[in-house]
């Protein structure tokens, strides 16, 4: 595989917004060494988006509304927006490796994925998006998949450039 899409990357800024903090400190520590690793191949921003304020008192559709209207905000124009959601499309880490070089050369600004908060996403986002993927057909904690997502976006650049992260 050529490594023109992690070099065309560089110009390319690439986000992960989650919806409220990651609470538990072994995977801020997973996260963080991640996030370190990944913004050697690319400009990368992991962007942790506030919790919504008495969502207790919320129900689980206007929870998806007002957080949707958060995330909305986050995006601009020339963002490929990528949503983290269980009905979008699965893909091996090679395959996923090869969809995002045919992104990061499409011209873009920015690709911007996102983890939306415990009940999904609104409509309004789901229309904002480009596409949708899907780490697994099992379900994982939000806040696991912030870990599990990172790391795979480290392996799709360490594929990309032939290293040997990868095993198949």
């Amino acid at each position: 595989m050529s490594e023109v899409g992690c070099l065309k990357s560089k110009k390319m800024k690439t986000i992960l917004y989650v919806v409220g903090k990651t609470d538990e400190e072994y995977l801020n520590i997973g996260i963080d060494k991640y996030c370190k690793r990944i913004a050697r191949y690319t400009p990368f921003e992991f962007v942790a988006l506030p919790d919504i304020k008495n969502a207790k008192n919320l129900t689980e559709s206007a929870q998806r509304t007002k957080e949707g209207e958060m995330i909305l905000q986050q995006f601009s124009a020339g963002d490929y927006i990528v949503l983290l959601d269980e009905n979008g499309r699965e893909y091996t880490s090679v395959a996923m490796a090869e969809w995002m070089n045919g992104v990061f050369n499409q011209g873009f600004k920015r690709l911007v994925f996102v983890v939306g908060g415990p009940y999904g996403f609104s409509n309004e986002v789901y229309k904002a998006a480009n596409t949708k993927i899907s780490l697994s057909k099992l379900t994982f904690p939000h806040q696991l998949v912030r870990l599990l997502f990172v790391e795979q976006l480290y392996r799709c650049h360490t594929i990309l450039k032939g290293e040997p992260y990868h095993h198949k």
